[in-house]
């Protein structure tokens, strides 16, 4: 009894050490990060080791008035308006998706299901040619809607979460509303899709979040300095102004953490239930 209990007491600390351990490690970085966005100086080079020789909020300051060179507000402005139509439009393709995958039996269905398994495996950057050269035929260079496009055409692809939560849900369910005259509209609008809420809520916030962040489909089809998204804006600051990189990257951070904090209850609920089953 005393072996298992030092056992046990052994196996806890080994596993919250190393806890802590790689909590550090992707600690370190951030907190880095944050130092140097209050370095007085600017550049990297004027660093005392690890930490800025001098620190003063003059940078956040700079990063929202002084948009001559580098407009962070207009920047900021385009990041959002991607990322919530691109939030938008792809949960709604993405919960369809998923709805018909898991509600419905017709023709080549396993094989859809395949081959979306197969695509998703390769990397989304293998199409960047094939893309711009879309992009280019249509107009959408230089244009934010073609962005937003992209992104939202591209969502449905990662439908198989979303696809596990409804298979959870029973289907007598369904049964009885049909009994009843429900249509599948009705079924979906009424009865799934309140069911669904914190899928849904999952789904916004994954759609939301990797176009706030993403750097090379903006890079590729926006050369326009005032259409930048932040982070192609970010990479082109020069190298005395990793102060403000290093703000405007801390900045940017803040709605995510923000939004992360608030709906993390629907997200852990959307993600274990939308791996039951696949």
């Amino acid at each position: 009894m005393k072996k298992y209990r030092f056992l046990r007491a052994a196996d806890t600390v080994i596993t919250h050490s190393t806890l802590v351990v790689v909590s550090l490690i992707f600690l370190i970085p951030c907190l880095w990060l944050i130092l140097a966005s209050f370095s007085k100086s600017g550049s990297i080079y004027t660093y005392n080791g690890f930490f800025p020789s001098e620190y003063s909020l003059d940078t956040f300051i700079t990063l929202f008035t002084d948009t001559a060179m580098y407009n962070y507000p207009r920047w900021f402005m385009n990041t959002l308006q991607i990322a919530i139509f691109s939030s938008l439009i792809g949960t709604f393709l993405v919960i369809l998706t998923a709805y018909t995958m898991s509600r419905f039996q017709f023709k080549s269905r396993k094989r859809i299901m395949k081959g979306t398994l197969i695509l998703g495996m390769f990397p989304s950057f293998m199409g960047m040619i094939a893309v711009y050269i879309i992009m280019t035929q249509f107009g959408l260079i230089n244009n934010l809607w073609g962005v937003i496009l992209i992104y939202s055409s591209s969502a449905p692809m990662g439908y198989l979460t979303q696809k596990g939560f409804f298979d959870t849900v029973p289907y007598s369910i369904d049964e009885a509303a049909k009994i009843d005259g429900a249509t599948n509209f009705q079924i979906f609008l009424k009865i799934n899709l309140p069911l669904s809420q914190p899928m849904i809520v999952y789904t916004a916030l994954t759609s939301f979040t990797f176009p706030w962040s993403d750097f090379i489909l903006p890079k590729l089809l926006l050369k326009e300095k005032d259409l930048y998204t932040v982070a192609v804006g970010l990479m082109n600051l020069g190298e005395t102004e990793f102060s403000r990189f290093a703000a405007g990257s801390v900045f940017i951070a803040v709605p995510i953490v923000f939004l992360y904090f608030i709906l993390i209850r629907y997200m852990i609920h959307g993600m274990t239930a939308g791996a039951v089953k696949g």
